[in-house]
């Protein structure tokens, strides 16, 4: 069965109405990114944040009733976890990092370009943490964690000419899911990617210990490549 990209629900809180409609749009050119509401001051912003439960908020510093750093503020304090990234014209140090410092995990300036929210979407989707079934609240090896983090390991070196650091967090988050060898033809096929693409990303991840590779022999007499998510605690030690 193929496994589709999991999806995003995003709330937008945009005072201008027309760039919160370009917004939408980029935003829904990827056909598993949803944009459940889009409210256009804090008030808005909190009692949708609190009734749609999004994944996803993007949010606008200057609104009419306030500052979305500090609706931004007010969701930490209460609890509220989900992901929040700023998408703003304010470009001063001080915004920055009062965002940063409540816990906003990205940052656009307006104008930004398409290929940057898709960047801002991939992060957010290397962020997920896996659904555990009933109550239990899900365990992180450190592998899990530091991805989440955005942490590379102890020594990484820098990635390859052509390996995108978010699509590389996709296929590795792909292999997690799996639970057992998958190919690169199926890993293409979850992530949208052609083979040859999946292929490299799996070598790298074989070669940085993050994967392991199996010949599985059939009755064709060609061996099928499956690869593996090498859990964190099996990694070789420097």
């Amino acid at each position: 069965m193929t496994h589709r990209t999991p999806s995003v629900r995003v709330l937008l809180v945009e005072d201008d109405q027309r760039v919160a409609r370009v917004n939408r749009d980029l935003l829904e050119r990827d056909p598993d990114v949803h944009v459940v509401g889009s409210a256009a001051t804090c008030a808005q912003g909190d009692a949708l944040a609190q009734a749609l439960n999004p994944d996803l908020i993007l949010l606008d510093v200057h609104l009419p009733d306030g500052s979305g750093l500090g609706l931004l503020r007010h969701w930490r304090t209460v609890g509220r976890t989900t992901d929040v990234a700023l998408i703003t014209a304010a470009d001063d140090e001080a915004s920055v990092r009062l965002a940063l410092a409540h816990g906003a995990f990205d940052y656009l300036i307006k104008p930004f370009t398409g290929a940057r929210l898709a960047d801002l979407l991939a992060r957010h989707r290397g962020r997920r943490l896996p659904v555990t079934p009933g109550p239990e609240t899900p365990r992180l090896d450190q592998g899990s964690l530091d991805r989440l983090l955005g942490v590379q390991g102890r020594g990484a070196e820098p990635l390859p000419r052509g390996v995108d650091p978010h699509t590389l967090e996709r296929v590795a988050q792909t292999l997690d899911e799996a639970g057992g060898g998958v190919s690169a033809e199926d890993t293409g096929e979850r992530l949208g990617l052609s083979r040859v693409t999946a292929w490299r990303y799996l070598e790298h991840l074989v070669r940085t210990g993050r994967a392991s590779l199996e010949h599985q022999y059939g009755h064709s007499g060609r061996p099928a490549k499956l690869y593996t998510s090498r859990p964190a605690d099996q990694e070789p030690l420097d």
